[in-house]
């Protein structure tokens, strides 16, 4: 394939915050123009989880050509270096079938990899890990995060004592290289990211108050729809299994951890596993309006506009 031929199927990022409608717009943009789509979505990777992740449907799946979606169990982990290396395959076989890579997504921690790269930091390990959980079940995740304090002040600093998944990760990091995670960030060059200057376009409601009831509207009405689907039988089912706890990453999901508490309480509150699982979303989406606005670079798109899609036609 030529260089030019390359550069016509650059491939594209369409991110945002959960509930803009990602995925209706990357599947109404590959009835114009021929793309793959990679799922740039720390949850769609594991199988069995499909309602409280929003997960494609099997038509939608079957519409086009989808990567990244239900590689994994849930009892197994997925990092951002996984991803790099997993994209870094993708993207030359999807230009050598003639289609346009589309990654779509909202985990912010992988399109940070892809733009900026990673730093070469010790790689996960799955005993270690267990045995942190193991102390964390039995002490707390704010005793592990003062045990991080004393270990590395500086990260400790910046994650807060109930961030389980980034403590965890940290104190791991420490035990591993026997120095802080910090010292490490600032002394090692990061990894060149592949996608630093693919075009970034984002879903994003506007910055208005309208804007934000629009979103917290939206929020509310898809966390209920996922109650009406059957996500408490979906997470009853994950439960039943009995390889999975509440610590694993996959279980700390946005809907599926509310779902697991409410399921371990006698009687079922549903309405208070509505509310907590609609505010979870909300601060979620907050989480990841707040990484966009840190990316200059973006293209804003309008999702209250449900054709602002089309702008991207323009790139393809």
């Amino acid at each position: 394939m030529s260089t030019a031929d390359l550069a016509a199927l650059q491939p594209l990022c369409l991110v945002g915050p959960t509930g803009c409608g990602k995925t209706a717009a990357a599947l109404a943009l590959a009835q114009h123009c021929r793309v793959e789509i990679i799922s740039v979505d720390s949850a769609l990777v594991y199988r069995g989880m499909d309602i409280g992740t929003a997960k494609p449907s099997a038509v939608e799946l079957a519409a086009v050509p989808h990567h990244l979606i239900d590689i994994i169990e849930p009892t197994e982990a997925y990092s951002a270096a996984q991803l790099l290396r997993d994209v870094a395959a993708l993207v030359p076989a999807i230009q050598a079938r003639g289609a346009r890579p589309l990654l779509v997504g909202g985990t912010m921690l992988y399109i940070k990899a892809l733009r900026e790269g990673l730093s070469p930091l010790p790689q996960a390990d799955p005993e270690l890990r267990q045995e942190l959980d193991a102390r964390a079940a039995r002490e707390g995740w704010p005793a592990m995060h003062a045990w991080l304090a004393t270990l590395d002040p500086a990260t400790a600093a910046r994650l807060a004592p109930l961030d389980a998944q980034r403590v965890q990760r940290a104190l791991e990091v420490c035990l591993l290289a026997q120095r802080p995670m910090s010292e490490l960030l600032a002394e090692q060059p990061a990894l060149e990211g592949p996608g630093a200057h693919w075009p970034l376009w984002s879903l994003e409601p506007p910055d208005t108050p309208a804007g934000r009831a629009w979103l917290h509207a939206r929020l509310a009405q898809r966390f209920d729809q996922m109650l009406e689907a059957g996500l408490l039988d979906e997470v009853r089912t994950l439960r039943a299994r009995g390889d999975l706890r509440p610590e694993l990453p996959a279980m700390r999901c946005v809907g599926y951890r509310q779902a697991w508490e409410a399921l371990e309480t006698e009687p079922l509150h549903l309405a208070q596993l509505r509310e907590r699982g609609i505010a979870a979303t909300r601060q979620l989406a907050k989480r990841q309006i707040t990484w966009l606005r840190s990316m200059p670079q973006r293209q804003v798109l309008n999702a209250q506009d449900p054709q602002s899609w089309r702008a991207l036609l323009a790139q393809v």
